[in-house]
């Protein structure tokens, strides 16, 4: 008898939006450029409203989004100049053994030059995204993603990283034809429903426990030694598992030498 009400829930232009989201969702792991179109779409939504009175709670933030404070852009030669161990050092070394470029995240222009505390909450979140793994300890590929976008959920809400979980879930379900028992690789078992849903459960379980993470002063923070900072910020890292940037031979060769 409900069902004739369904047609009320969503007009069709909403319909349309949301489709249109969920296609930049899906077209994230080719492309780091469709997260973040995602998160712009999304500045004048409830979510972000929501996002924003969490984050108002703390002091720190709010001076910080209200300031809007840039970031970067980060000298990775400097930051690997810093002691060993350090989060300076930890971060240049090991986003340039993956070969990823230490300042790809977009420019304040993206974000319409920061006009808004949408804007400015969005530019932050993705020009500190790559320090979050560093600190969480959530591989920089497709294994550690869905973890270390978790942490940020957990702790703000932000509604660019949630709809990506909840589209991760929705699709590798749709997805899933093999018992995940069945899988033969760990790649195979990345692409289903159980996968996502344990390295999601496993960032909001570490951004719940941890100290705030947004408005931190990372820059301040770049010759401390990470294992302390980790343990004063409360966040249990990950440091084992195919999704820990730890367990990358390529990763700790490099932090040896």
């Amino acid at each position: 008898m409900g069902f004739r009400y369904l047609d009320r829930l969503a007009s069709p232009e909403q319909i349309q939006g949301f489709l249109g989201l969920m296609d930049l969702a899906a077209g994230g792991g080719d492309s780091a450029q469709n997260v973040f179109e995602l998160s712009h779409r999304l500045r004048d939504s409830n979510p972000m409203q929501l996002c924003r009175k969490r984050l108002a709670r703390h002091p720190e933030a709010q001076q910080l989004i209200k300031n809007r404070q840039l970031s970067g852009p980060y000298d990775a030669a400097a930051l690997k100049a810093l002691p060993k161990g350090s989060l300076g050092h930890t971060y240049a070394t090991v986003l340039g053994a993956m070969g990823y470029d230490i300042n790809f995240f977009p420019e304040p222009s993206f974000f319409g030059n920061l006009e808004t505390d949408a804007d400015y909450i969005n530019y932050r979140v993705y020009a500190t995204h790559d320090l979050h793994h560093i600190l969480t300890g959530f591989s920089l590929d497709n294994f550690g993603e869905l973890g270390v976008i978790s942490v940020s959920v957990a702790q703000f809400s932000h509604p660019g990283l949630a709809f990506t979980d909840l589209m991760a879930l929705l699709l590798n379900w749709f997805r899933d034809d093999t018992p995940v028992d069945e899988l033969e690789t760990h790649a195979e078992r990345t692409h289903t429903a159980a996968y996502a849903f344990g390295r999601i459960s496993e960032g909001l379980e570490m951004g719940a426990n941890a100290k705030p993470l947004f408005a931190q002063p990372w820059e301040q923070l770049m010759e401390r030694n990470l294992a302390e900072l980790r343990q004063e910020l409360q966040l249990e890292a990950v440091t084992s598992g195919p999704w820990s940037w730890s367990s990358n031979p390529e990763i700790s060769a490099a932090l040896e030498a």
